[in-house]
């Protein structure tokens, strides 16, 4: 145990308090300098920042958790996806619980209907889920989805209405407004959607990424897309996030191009990356390109701080959105996911 206390210890980060409007939470694996075999102990899954920089870990230590979504009515209650399925806890992260069975497994996402909290979508690797009872049953909802090409990377629920929700898939962009009981395609793609994201300030903005189709907005509520010049189109994209302090800020981050920024509401884009570690060799050493290998990015909405978690390497900051950056610790880590929850009034 006083290992596993030294382990969560060394993840401090910034000493600066949070503001008061959120808790910061992420989805990560800090495995630095582990190996199959070895005898270091790391801790990885859902992880809470607290008001002296530390973070604090909560539930299982699962390298495979990739989101976290909340129920609004009582942040004691939230799910993860993970690997193994989707895990809920009722009790703020002391005891968990996995509701899905045996064949809905490998989560990519997943989301809380801000409007119908007993509601949550899944994202599979085979398709959505929704259940429509905190967990407990996970009817698959899949009429409109393809027979071929239903994978779904992104899950994420309109927070306008219940039942109106968006997925990405790797045929494209899906929209149901009935709760998942009929789906249709918004947009297509040949690729992956890897990433959906609504604007904080403007309910009806919507920014997506994907593997091939480079970088999309709809001002219309996720019914009609068009792309973004600036964004490559021929490299994947991993995720786009807007800042909630200035509605013109948005970020994206990719392996190949690192952290990109707009901001004047995605019309120029420019790579932002002075600070972060230098480019590192492709995986394959003779025809793979160097790269930035920028993972995540994040936006506090307190204070407009950006984040950029770059694999195996730490966890970057910056307080001029790019412009510089700084290292924030959890040194090896790759962050699956930065959650902002609002803190709940008394």
């Amino acid at each position: 145990m006083k290992f596993l206390r030294s382990v969560l210890l060394s993840l401090t980060v910034a000493t600066s308090a949070l503001a008061a409007g959120h808790d910061f939470y992420i989805c990560a694996a800090t495995n630095r300098n582990y190996v199959v075999g070895s005898v270091i102990v790391t801790i990885n899954g859902v992880f809470r920042r607290e008001a002296n920089g530390e973070w604090t870990h909560l539930g299982n230590n699962d390298v495979t958790v990739t989101a976290l979504s909340f129920d609004p009515r009582d942040h004691n209650v939230f799910y993860v996806a993970a690997i193994n399925g989707c895990w809920r806890t009722l009790d703020g992260g002391k005891t968990w619980r996995c509701t899905t069975s045996w064949d809905m497994t490998e989560l990519k996402d997943l989301d809380v209907d801000p409007n119908a909290p007993d509601h949550v979508y899944i994202a599979l690797p085979d398709g959505i889920a929704v259940s429509p009872d905190r967990g407990n049953t996970w009817p698959r909802l899949e009429n409109g989805l393809p027979d071929r090409g239903k994978y779904t990377q992104t899950i994420r629920v309109d927070r306008t209405k219940a039942g109106r929700v968006l997925a990405g898939c790797e045929t494209g962009i899906y929209l149901t407004e009935n709760s998942a009981q009929s789906w249709r395609r918004v947009f297509p793609t040949k690729d992956t959607i890897t990433d959906l994201q609504q604007s904080p300030s403007d309910p009806k903005l919507w920014l997506a990424v994907s593997q091939s189709a480079g970088a999309l907005i709809s001002r219309d509520g996720g019914l009609t897309w068009t792309p973004l010049a600036g964004p490559p189109a021929d490299k994947a994209l991993y995720n786009i996030t807007f800042d909630p302090t200035n509605p013109a800020r948005f970020a994206l981050c990719s392996w190949s191009v690192g952290v990109m920024t707009s901001e004047d509401g995605g019309a120029t884009w420019v790579e932002r990356n002075a600070g972060l570690p230098g480019k590192k060799a492709g995986f394959r050493m003779d025809s793979d390109p160097p790269a930035h290998c920028v993972w995540r990015v994040g936006v506090d909405p307190d204070s407009g701080r950006l984040y950029a978690s770059v694999i195996g390497e730490a966890l970057y900051s910056s307080d001029d959105f790019g412009r510089t950056w700084k290292n924030e610790g959890l040194e090896g880590s790759a962050v699956n996911r930065f959650v902002f929850l609002p803190r709940a009034t008394k």
